[in-house]
């Protein structure tokens, strides 16, 4: 059994190293000064406040949002273009090559297997525009894909030494451009024959995969048990010392990050609910509300130890751990306390999550929250603050419940921790 839990660790660490992963986290972490920037406006124009909306109109006119919403959709609707860019950036970069043409190569590519065509309402064809409907979240599988591709065929041709050579002397950026010739072509020449074929069919890449791939695997994230099983996985692999959330999240975010996409599309048509449609699993269901002081709700953990406690070692090390515990980040907890590999903290570090998950799922699905549009806040706010910006007073009363049932879970577990580093700490006096 120990052979086993090693090599199943082994191999997810060797997996959560892999280059693809890599450059998918990397280049997906690169959109979020621009989405943070678009939530900011979209926020403004949105604020959960009831009446917020009639008071603005009647102070600055009906249109008084359309700037608003010009920017959170300049923003929001080019997620996969930023994507598409940061993935191959970084995938080449982390090769040791030109990761600036490496990126431009796999944007051209993007852009030519996606629509370039648009329909009126009238019917009347538009040529010559790109969509943003699918530079957006329902573009971001195929950004993955291209991204990924594009760069793995640039490297290897670049490694081989399949490039045009610029003689010594020549500026390093000219020789660059010349060395991307060979590759970009190659890639390119690929990408128009694909192209040609879903064409012929009257449709692109984009869409297709959207229809295929995308939407269901979106319908997949966004169940109860498809939200219960990340949750775990975090959780679990975490407690087994690696870092959950950077594992599970790396493929898991853009599908979830494209729900809220999508949910701020219906917002804008004034349908923002699961009758309608709406996505419930977003980031910012497992952001501010599963992980409401760090992976596995320790928040309420440390509450327990500092009411309850007497062994010296749960309450230093809680004491360090509470300031960061309120900006979400509980590392010392995790590994000072530690609750790596510790039986006895096992059991709520995993429940504790899952009935967290729960109560927020329930509360978006019974329609007493919203479900989450596009608008972010950063990661490291703490819970109530974060609750109000997102979903005012009922996502503050959310939290609070949260904050006070993972105590009470975590509090036997404690007192049984407690008694055993108490014992321990007596030993060691004697």
């Amino acid at each position: 059994m120990t052979k086993f839990i090693e090599g199943f660790l082994n191999g997810l660490a060797k997996l959560a190293n892999t280059k693809a992963l890599l450059a998918l986290k990397d280049g997906f972490v690169l959109t979020m000064p621009i989405t943070l920037i678009g939530s900011i406006f979209m926020l403004v124009a949105n604020l959960p406040i009831t009446g917020y909306g009639d008071f603005m109109a009647s102070q600055f006119g009906v249109d008084w949002a359309v700037g608003l919403n010009q920017v959170s959709g300049a923003t929001f609707d080019i997620l996969a273009i930023v994507s598409v860019l940061g993935i191959a950036y970084f995938y080449a970069k982390n090769e040791k090559v030109d990761g600036i043409s490496c990126a431009l190569i796999a944007l051209v590519s993007f852009t030519i297997l996606t629509a370039s065509t648009v329909s009126s309402e009238s019917g009347e064809v538009v040529s010559g525009v790109i969509p943003k409907v699918w530079t957006g979240g329902q573009g971001v599988i195929t950004a993955i894909i291209v991204g990924l591709v594009s760069s793995y065929i640039f490297c290897y041709f670049v490694k081989k030494k399949i490039t045009i050579k610029m003689p010594e002397g020549v500026p390093q950026g000219v020789s660059n451009a010349f060395v991307a010739v060979i590759p970009g072509f190659a890639i390119i020449l690929g990408t128009a024959i694909i192209f040609y074929i879903f064409n012929h069919f009257g449709t692109t890449l984009t869409e297709f995969i959207f229809t295929s791939m995308q939407k269901p695997m979106q319908s997949l994230t966004d169940t109860y048990v498809g939200g219960v099983i990340m949750v775990v996985l975090c959780a679990l692999l975490f407690w087994m010392g690696l870092h959950g959330p950077n594992i599970v999240m790396g493929p898991i975010l853009p599908i979830i990050t494209a729900n809220s996409i999508a949910n701020s599309e219906l917002l804008k048509e004034g349908a923002l609910s699961v009758k309608e449609g709406a996505y419930i699993m977003t980031p910012q269901v497992l952001d501010y509300f599963v992980k409401i002081g760090g992976t596995g709700v320790t928040l309420g953990l440390i509450i327990a130890v500092l009411l309850r406690a007497k062994s010296k070692q749960f309450k230093e090390v809680s004491k360090l751990s509470l300031l960061p515990g309120i900006f979400n980040i509980n590392e010392p907890m995790i590994f000072g306390l530690p609750i790596v590999y510790n039986p006895i903290l096992l059991i709520p570090f995993i429940l504790v999550p899952i009935i967290t998950f729960t109560i927020i799922y329930l509360s978006i699905f019974i329609g007493f929250l919203d479900p989450f549009t596009a608008v972010q806040v950063p990661w490291t706010m703490p819970p109530i603050l974060s609750g109000f910006i997102l979903q005012g007073f009922k996502g503050v009363l959310v939290q609070v419940v949260i904050i006070v049932m993972s105590t009470l879970v975590y509090y036997p577990f404690m007192v049984k921790q407690d008694k055993l580093f108490l014992k321990n700490e007596l030993k060691g006096s004697e």
